[in-house]
C-alpha cells in the first residue's frame, strides 16, 4: 500500500462513494476504505435500494455525482424513473424514490471509482487517527494486519461517526434510538388472497404465546399490521436496538436480533392459510440502521430549521423529505409546507474545531427531528459531494477545512453538476 494520500474517505456507503469520486475527479489522490466487500452501504448491504428524494415540487433539487450513479444504474437495469412531473406534494413521497437493482448499483459504483482513479480497499477499517501539522497519521486494519498512512484530509462516511469519535471530536449517540429494519424477499403468495382477519387473530395468539413480536411483521409494537407481507419483506419490520448500535457489541446484538425476528416471522407465516408456499430469501446481510450517531458540528441543524427551510450563507446542498421519526407505533411523518426546500450548511459537516476532518451522510450535525429527514439517501449523497468539495478547496488553498472559501466550494460543486440552494 502506498503511504501517502491527499484524501482518505472512510466508508464506501451511500455517502462515501460519492465523496471519493468527487475528490478523485478534482485531481486529488484518494483512498476509499470499506469494512464490507461491496460499496453502497444501506443501499446494497442493507437492502434499501430505493434512494430519494432528488426532486421536490416537480423540480430537481439534488443532482451531481449521486444522481449520476442512481440514474445510470436505473437505466442499466431497465428500471423506469418515477414521473416527477406528478410530484405535487409530500404525502406520497415514497412513489418518487428511484427503484434500483442493488448488484447493478454496486457494480456501477465500482466502475465509476475505477474510472476516476480513486483507490478502493474493501475488508478494511480505521484503527487510529493522530493529527499532525498538515493532516493526520492513520492506522488501517486490513487482512494483512495494520497499515500506517499519512493523509492530508479525512471524510468520515461511516454512518456511525466512528472516525470522528476516534479522532477525538464530540459525537452524540441518541438512545433509545429509532428502530432498524432487517430486509428480506418474500414470495410464493398473493396478498389479495389472504384472510387478514384470520392472520390478525393468529398473530395475536402467537404474540400471547411468546412465539412472535408484532414488529416481526410490521412497524407497530402493539398490533398486527402485516406490513412485511404487503412489502414482500422490503423494509417491512422494525428491530429495536437493546444497546446503542454504533458500537461493535451493540451492532452485533442488533444483527442477531434482526435474523431472530425474520426466523420468528418465517415460522409463523408459512403455517398460515394462503402462505403454505411462502419462500424467504436473503436481500441484505446487515440491518438497515436509521439512527446511531451524529457529530457535534460547527452548526447543528434543528427540527425547526429544517421544517421552516432556513436559509444559510454557507449552504452547500438542498434536502427534501418529511420529518420521519420512527417509534413504537411506526411513523407519523411531518410534512414540509408546499414549496419548502430545506438546506444544509457546510458548518454542519465540520466537527467543532476540526481542521482536517469532515463528516457526511446521516451523521451530519443535526438534532433527532431534522436528522430523521436528513438521513435519507439523496441528501446523504449531496452532503458527501459537498464535504469532498470542501476538502479539495482546503487542500488547494492550504487552509483548514473550517476556513475554506464557501464561494470556491460552491464553484467546484457547480463544475461537477451539483444543484445548489
Amino acid at each position: 500500500m502506498e503511504a501517502e494520500y491527499d484524501l482518505l474517505v472512510i466508508g464506501a456507503g451511500t455517502a462515501g462513494v460519492v465523496a471519493a469520486i468527487q475528490s478523485a475527479r478534482a485531481g486529488y489522490k484518494t483512498l476509499l476504505i470499506e469494512k464490507n466487500s461491496i460499496p453502497g452501504g444501506t443501499m446494497t448491504a442493507g437492502g434499501i435500494t430505493f434512494p430519494g428524494l432528488f426532486f421536490a415540487w416537480k423540480k430537481q433539487i439534488i443532482s451531481g455525482i449521486g444522481w449520476e450513479l442512481v440514474s445510470e444504474a436505473a437505466a442499466e437495469s431497465n428500471l423506469p424513473l418515477p414521473d416527477f412531473t406528478k410530484q405535487t406534494g409530500m404525502k406520497e413521497h415514497s412513489k418518487y424514490q428511484v427503484r434500483l437493482n442493488p448488484l447493478i448499483y454496486a457494480a456501477i459504483c465500482d466502475e465509476k471509482l475505477a474510472n476516476c482513479g480513486a483507490k478502493v480497499l474493501y475488508h478494511s477499517m480505521i484503527a487510529a487517527i493522530n493529527f499532525t501539522e498538515n493532516g493526520a497519521n492513520v492506522i488501517i486494519c486490513t487482512r494483512e494486519g495494520l497499515q500506517k498512512l499519512h493523509v492530508s484530509r479525512i471524510i468520515d462516511c461511516t454512518g456511525d461517526a466512528a472516525a470522528t469519535e476516534l479522532a477525538g471530536f464530540e459525537v452524540i449517540h441518541p438512545f433509545p434510538c429509532q428502530p432498524a429494519s432487517c430486509n428480506c424477499i418474500l414470495s410464493g403468495y398473493d396478498c389479495n388472497n389472504l384472510d387478514i382477519k384470520k392472520l390478525k387473530n393468529a398473530a395475536q395468539n402467537a404474540v400471547d404465546a411468546g412465539e412472535l413480536c408484532y414488529t416481526d411483521l410490521g412497524w407497530d409494537k402493539n398490533e398486527f399490521t402485516g406490513k412485511i407481507l404487503y412489502t414482500y419483506g422490503n423494509n417491512g419490520n422494525h428491530i429495536f436496538p437493546e444497546k446503542p448500535p454504533h458500537s461493535a457489541w451493540g451492532r452485533s446484538d442488533l444483527e442477531r436480533a434482526g435474523r431472530a425476528s425474520l426466523l420468528r416471522a418465517w415460522r409463523f407465516l408459512h403455517r398460515q392459510p394462503g402462505l403454505e408456499n411462502l419462500e424467504i430469501k436473503l436481500s441484505s446481510f446487515e440491518c438497515g440502521v436509521r439512527e446511531s450517531a451524529v457529530i457535534k458540528g460547527e452548526y447543528t441543524i434543528s427540527g425547526e430549521d429544517y421544517i421552516t427551510a432556513k436559509k444559510y450563507p454557507d449552504a452547500v446542498c438542498n434536502a427534501f423529505y418529511p420529518i420521519d421519526l420512527h417509534n413504537d407505533n411506526g411513523v407519523t411523518p411531518k410534512h414540509l409546507a408546499e414549496g419548502a426546500i430545506p438546506q444544509v450548511p457546510l458548518r454542519a459537516l465540520i466537527p467543532r474545531n476540526s481542521k482536517y476532518l469532515l463528516a457526511a451522510g446521516r451523521i451530519i450535525s443535526s438534532d433527532r427531528y431534522s436528522n430523521s429527514a436528513l438521513r435519507v439517501q439523496a441528501t446523504c449523497m449531496a452532503t458527501a459531494q459537498a464535504a469532498a468539495a470542501a476538502a479539495c478547496v482546503s487542500l488547494n488553498d492550504s487552509v483548514p477545512v473550517n476556513q475554506v472559501s464557501i464561494t470556491k466550494v460552491r464553484s467546484l460543486l457547480l463544475q461537477h453538476k451539483a444543484i445548489l440552494p
